[in-house]
């Protein structure tokens, strides 16, 4: 039973709606430090996850077809869990995971309030919440399976075993280090899209000219061109190698042509001859906070625009 969100009114039957999400250099950041640390990472999912919520708000829901009750047809249910399709049901889900585990000693991230963690005798336990997805990995073994022990006893829990593919990205974990990618999300768009046989490209753009030779401008399907640019820039999760280009053409989602379009589709091609890149962060390197950032002022040379750009890396491992 799913209930009717769009039927909500703000102040009646919900009012804070909001609930933490771990961002993805969070992920990466996490998977940056259990590689150095050497530990290995484990993943968890709860089954029916809004259902755990108890929501604070008086909500009330009319009998569901097919269920109706023959004696009292008019009576509507009040709502104690927070079901799916409420507004509030994130956020009440976040709420009562975070407190069973402050309750079991765990400490939530200053920053980061999808991160928990647990110190015990020196050794401690990493978690990290995206809503119903759990990953976690610890300096002993043990505490994960105390970890895993502790969710069974108030949720119905999927062991999923070792982290092997989360958010999208598939996380090969290795004695020398642990290595991210997308090959398979590559493979899909390019089936999608219909660019499996086509002449490859060995940059994701021209630099000089990245809106090809010059042309009669053409419009073309909106819908196709937004469509592509919102896979490629799924991809960048793993992907820098492809992001300056990507968010170019990101610019020209308004009133795109044709020489937009082409620009898209050099990125497909240079995708179909480069599909297994992805983010290699070694055991065997230092976890040093080193930041670049490069401001090139008035360098486009399409629009004279500025474009300021910047990575962070912990050692040798590009995290943002």
């Amino acid at each position: 039973m799913v209930a009717q969100g769009y039927t909500h009114e703000e102040g009646i039957d919900y009012e804070e709606v909001f609930a933490p999400v771990a961002r993805i250099e969070a992920i990466r950041l996490f998977l940056a430090y259990a590689a150095y640390m050497g530990f290995t990472v484990y993943q968890m999912d709860t089954k029916s996850t809004f259902l755990y919520g108890t929501i604070d708000e008086e909500v009330y829901v009319m009998q569901p077809p097919g269920f109706q009750d023959p004696d009292f047809p008019d009576r509507v249910y009040k709502v104690e869990k927070a079901m799916y399709g409420l507004h509030q049901a994130p956020r009440d889900w976040y709420g009562t995971l975070s407190k069973y585990l402050l309750e079991n000693s765990f400490k939530r991230g200053i920053i980061d309030q999808t991160l928990f963690i647990k110190k015990n005798k020196g050794e401690f336990l990493l978690v990290q919440v995206y809503v119903d997805d759990i990953i976690f990995g610890s300096s002993n073994e043990k505490l994960c399976r105390e970890f895993e022990a502790l969710m069974h006893e108030k949720f119905k829990m999927s062991d999923m075993g070792e982290l092997t593919f989360f958010l999208g990205l598939q996380v090969l974990q290795r004695k020398d280090g642990i290595f991210l990618l997308q090959d398979k999300y590559v493979g899909d768009i390019l089936k999608k899209y219909g660019y499996t046989d086509v002449r490859t490209a060995n940059t994701p753009m021209d630099r000089e000219n990245p809106w090809g030779k010059d042309r009669p401008s053409k419009d073309l399907d909106l819908h196709l061109h937004r469509s592509m640019i919102g896979s490629l820039m799924y991809l960048t999760a793993s992907r820098p190698d492809i992001m300056f280009a990507v968010c170019l053409c990101a610019r020209q989602q308004v009133t795109p042509k044709e020489c937009h379009f082409h620009a898209v589709k050099r990125i497909f091609r240079y995708l179909k001859g480069h599909p297994l890149l992805g983010l290699w962060y070694p055991k065997e390197s230092l976890f040093d906070l080193v930041a670049y950032s490069d401001s090139d002022y008035d360098r486009d040379n399409h629009d004279r625009n500025s474009t300021i750009r910047g990575c962070q890396f912990l050692g040798r491992r590009l995290i943002s």
